[in-house]
């Protein structure tokens, strides 16, 4: 694997991964900072300063960012999550000096105009209020609000209309001292790219970028608290997430609980799959997810149904966490493990998927993690393995529960004692 990894003299870390037979590459810049490094004040303070970055710099108005990037083919956008904010690019393997060029230039000389700001946060307005007519992108908010109680990492990425709209341009400029430091930010190529000429180009861009005197990028260490959200509405099916602790990317536990996730509820062959929805009918699509953080996790299950299926399908639910307790089979466990090993060489296909994930390794890990690495702790865990896990995660944490939708007159079965009851009467 052409992996290569160089510090710059700033602590800014490049990583490449050259694939000789592409014509195309994919590089950005990812910084350990999203929406859990903000205070309670700044609230959607990172995903508005992302839409700033493109809304002109001191030599290119906001149109000449898109027209120039678009001139060669290529594409801009950018992203925030809890931990992590990601400006990238594609593009032709000649065009990289330039969107190199931009990207440092978005990030290094953001003008944060006083009348963009004001379009930026009307937009964003729209967007937090497209959310709000959306169950299940609130059901999911409330969910993870719930898990991590009044913390930074349980709050939406988007913030408030009353947050967004009391920023100015000072507390951009401020936020973005503050948390884009070199020694927390990342740039990553990945395709047609030749990783020496790449780090001087990189040195070239982002080199006027010191080393503050002392680093303020930090974030409160979370506690996950579990607990449980109810709101009736007027709609078609009920929203319901329940979900538990998981585990972090650092914890020995993390990958599985990746597969304990992937056998329950990660395809058309998993248990809850098959038992809820083939068997039973009780919703047309339900799924386990496990999210992972730097120092915590949370593991999830989401179904939508109506309210007449909820006194069955609550209990349907616990009922095969208890049982995957007991006899998660090893073919179960060789299918999730096709799973997560097929994702893994996709990735090495895809570039930009290819960039994204090394960028994230570095920041996460220190260093670029070789497939067969991952492919050799995947394949260490056992059915008893992810027994053990489950009974760990399933009877021995507080569980969250989050709902939205038409559950008048079954609010009884939407309770997180009767959950715990139910998983500890094994």
């Amino acid at each position: 694997m052409s992996v290569e990894h160089t510090i710059l003299s700033n602590g800014m870390t490049v990583v490449t991964h050259a694939m000789p037979h592409l014509e195309s590459a994919s590089l950005g810049v990812w910084v350990r900072s999203g929406s859990r490094n903000e205070t309670s004040q700044q609230h959607g303070i990172s995903h508005l300063l992302e839409h700033m970055a493109f809304k002109g710099t001191k030599k290119r108005t906001a149109r000449a960012i898109a027209e120039e990037i678009e001139a060669v083919g290529g594409d801009l956008n950018a992203a925030t999550s809890v931990e992590n904010t990601s400006y990238y690019a594609r593009v032709l393997k000649e065009d990289v000096p330039l969107a190199l060029d931009i990207l440092s230039d978005i990030l290094l000389n953001a003008r944060f105009d006083d009348d963009e700001l004001r379009r930026e946060q009307h937009v964003i307005l729209q967007e937090i209020g497209a959310t709000l007519d959306n169950p299940e992108d609130l059901v999911f908010d409330a969910f993870q609000d719930i898990a991590f109680q009044g913390q930074s990492i349980g709050r939406t990425i988007l913030g408030t209309a009353k947050t967004v709209e009391g920023f100015s341009t000072g507390d951009l400029k401020q936020f973005l001292h503050c948390q884009y430091q070199p020694a927390d930010m990342v740039i990553s190529a990945a395709g047609a790219v030749d990783h020496d000429k790449f780090v001087r180009q990189t040195e070239d861009a982002f080199g006027v970028l010191v080393k503050p005197d002392v680093s303020v990028n930090d974030h409160q260490q979370a506690s996950y608290t579990g607990g449980q959200f109810i709101q009736s509405k007027d709609l078609m099916e009920a929203q319901l997430l329940m979900g538990f602790e998981g585990h972090s990317y650092q914890d020995d536990q993390f990958y599985g609980t990746q597969l304990l996730a992937s056998v329950l509820g990660g395809g058309m062959a998993s248990r809850l799959f098959q038992e809820v929805r083939e068997s039973r009918g009780l919703c047309y699509s339900i799924y386990a997810f496990h999210w992972g953080f730097s120092d915590t996790g949370l593991f999830g299950i989401h179904a939508a149904t109506g309210r007449e299926d909820i006194p069955e399908l609550v209990p349907v639910v616990l009922d095969e966490l208890l049982r995957a307790c007991d006899e998660i089979s090893e073919n179960e466990v060789k299918r999730a493990r096709a799973q997560v090993r097929s994702s893994l060489l996709m990735s090495l296909e895809s570039p930009s998927a290819r960039a994204a994930q090394i960028a994230r390794q570095m920041l996460v890990f220190g260093r670029v993690i070789d497939l067969n690495e991952l492919v050799a702790k995947v394949d260490a865990i056992t059915p008893t393995d992810l027994r053990d896990l489950g009974q760990s995660i399933f009877t021995d944490t507080v569980p969250t529960l989050a709902s939205i939708g038409p559950i008048d007159g079954v609010e009884t079965v939407l309770s997180t004692e009767r959950i715990s009851g139910h998983l500890r009467r094994k």
